[in-house]
């Protein structure tokens, strides 16, 4: 069993460059496309995706000091570290459910396709992490495997459901037809569609509106995406107490995310189109004409603009609620850069709207904090059982993305109550 874990892990490790391409080009063949075309196909999603990484590190490596800073200026001292989705995930595949995890979901997916309950085909194979952290989370209150994966199993099918339902968004708004996003991360923070809605009714607030469009019309050249980049960037710097040296070098890394991003999404779409095509010919063929989604990370939906703007605002944000949140117990840190990913559909329900995408953001965040903060213990238990090497000086540890996760958050409640 050990070494089976071994090899998913090794394969896992490759990381999405290697696995998506890889993917791809199996789907290119399965659906009918000459071997050269869907080689094509996968090795140019492969390059498109190293871009978007190589953009999100970017983002990353300036925006993780620059909220250390913030976190050192104010002074917080709360007990609960945040230690990222990278601690979150080597956790999940380090308990002894997470070799069943991928063939499951694969299962589990090809069934809701046969069966017509889904229209999405999820090839993002590397986040079914989160799938493996549900299962993980249900097996430390239960010390049941098989609880564990109807727990993963579970959680797999809302967010196929979430992604179906919100993919004609992500084609509109996102420029993505044929895209859906099933990332579990994400499809927490898919409530705040709702919310969207709820703000779009309220007198005077209805009326409240920046998207990019409408700066750049009313601040011309200083409304374009780069200028923005470079004064959320220089702003954050501010905030960190940065030198002047500091707050240009960041304010620079942000223009530049504004820029790269959109053009790494065009790349992807380029190796994307042809075997969606295909796809569709070849379901077309055998089931009629029925829609299929490919389902992708949701690094795709950072080419838009008002999705890296609304989360720039929001990193200060998250931090000051931390601190002037009743009850919460977990400083914001290893997933402030995240934040972009988990805020994807209310950018998208929000139509780039930045004001109403903070607001909503901003809700959502502060009910992350506290469900991140219950399920510190049995996340720090998890960590200790995985021999994770915890942060210094740190009692608990937790996080935003899948600790502070609605979806993982409820279906662990449910487990609790019967264990």
């Amino acid at each position: 069993m050990q070494g089976f874990v071994d090899i998913v892990q090794g394969f896992l490790d490759l990381g999405a460059t290697v696995i998506l391409p890889v993917a791809i080009f199996l789907l290119g063949l399965l659906f009918g496309q000459k071997p050269g075309k869907a080689f094509r196909s996968g090795l140019t999603i492969g390059v498109a995706f190293v871009g978007i990484f190589l953009v999100v590190d970017l983002l990353v490596h300036n925006l993780g000091p620059a909220a250390q800073g913030m976190v050192d200026r104010l002074g917080v001292e709360l007990n609960v570290i945040d230690v990222g989705w990278p601690a979150s995930s080597s956790i999940a595949w380090a308990s002894v459910v997470a070799a069943f995890n991928i063939p499951l979901g694969l299962v589990v997916n090809v069934i809701m396709l046969l069966t017509r309950t889904t229209k999405t085909m999820n090839v993002d194979i590397w986040n079914f992490w989160h799938y493996t952290f549900m299962a993980a989370m249900v097996y430390a209150v239960s010390g049941s495997i098989i609880q564990g994966l109807i727990g993963a199993v579970i959680f797999q099918v809302v967010c196929l459901k979430v992604a179906d339902w919100t993919a004609p968004m992500v084609s509109k708004f996102f420029d993505l037809p044929g895209v859906s996003i099933a990332t579990g991360s994400t499809i927490s923070y898919a409530p705040g569609i709702f919310l969207v809605q709820l703000l779009n009714k309220v007198p005077i607030v209805k009326n409240w509106n920046a998207d990019p469009d409408t700066i750049q019309k009313r601040f011309g050249i200083f409304g374009e995406s780069i200028f923005i980049g470079l004064f959320l960037g220089a702003a954050i710097g501010v905030l960190a107490g940065y030198s002047v040296g500091e707050v240009i070098e960041i304010g620079m890394a942000m223009a530049a995310v504004m820029v790269l991003m959109p053009r790494m999404v065009k790349i992807l779409m380029e190796g994307l189109m042809p075997v969606s095509e295909s796809a569709r010919e070849w379901l077309s063929k055998r089931f009629g004409d029925r829609e299929i989604y490919i389902g992708l990370d949701a690094a795709v939906a950072l080419g838009h603009p008002a999705v890296i703007s609304t989360a720039l605002i929001l990193v200060p944000i998250t931090v000051v609620l931390a601190v002037i949140l009743p009850g919460n117990s977990l400083l914001p840190f290893g997933d402030l850069a995240t934040i972009p990913f988990v805020v994807a559909f209310i950018v998208g329900a929000a139509r780039g709207n930045i004001v109403h995408s903070v607001i909503v953001g901003t809700l959502m965040i502060a009910l992350s904090l506290y469900m991140a903060t219950d399920v510190a213990p049995v996340f720090t238990e998890m960590a200790v059982n995985a021999d994770f090497d915890m942060p210094e000086g740190s009692a608990k540890i937790s996080s935003i993305d899948q600790g502070g996760n609605l979806v993982n958050w409820m279906i662990f409640k449910v487990f609790s109550l019967f264990n």
